[in-house]
């Protein structure tokens, strides 16, 4: 991994696609263990999520079903605050257990609105995954079961996550120079 440039920044190596791998396996395998018999249905977050809900996906071994939902709450590198559902929910969720697939948790507000929307729907437990987690970062409570990686309070680009859309393709996670 090397320094690379995405528009007018500079990002060096955070974390490398083996332990990225290493990591969503050791997830999917607690998943696995924890949901059996249950045919969960992961709710992918997109964009960001799709890189890691497929490879989470395929790690699973009992199983399972994946939706998607798009919702938007950024602006370049910047978090606008306000979370804006774009594409909803479109699965009966009733007596269902759900998974919700984050790329990154920061401020925990996108994915405690999508619990309130999911909760409307009589499903029968909700439960979260995210491949990064910033706990500093955190406004709200939330049981969060599954981390890949807790972080600080870096802006990172790469394994879906992006810098005004690109970026997404690396396979490795980046973190913004000077910021390290």
């Amino acid at each position: 991994m090397k320094t690379i440039k995405i528009k007018d920044k500079e990002f060096i190596p955070m974390i490398s696609e083996a332990e990225i791998k290493e990591r969503v396996k050791l997830v999917a395998e607690q998943i696995s263990n924890d949901m059996k018999g249950k045919n969960p249905l992961l709710l992918a977050v997109l964009n960001g999520s799709f890189v890691f809900a497929a490879d989470l996906m395929r790690e699973i071994t009992i199983p399972s079903e994946i939706s998607f939902v798009k919702l938007a709450s950024y602006q370049g590198t910047t978090s606008t605050g306000k979370v804006k559902e774009v594409i909803g929910i479109n699965e009966d969720l009733t007596g269902r257990t759900v998974i919700i697939v984050e790329d990154i948790v920061e401020s925990g507000l996108t994915i405690k609105q999508m619990i309130e929307s999911i909760g409307t729907r009589n499903p029968e437990s909700v439960h979260i995954c995210t491949l990064l987690l910033k706990p500093d970062c955190l406004k709200t409570e939330l049981d969060i079961e599954y981390a890949a990686f807790k972080i600080p309070n870096d802006f990172i680009v790469g394994y879906g996550l992006d810098y005004d859309q690109q970026g997404r393709n690396l396979k490795d996670i980046y973190v913004v120079k000077g910021r390290e």
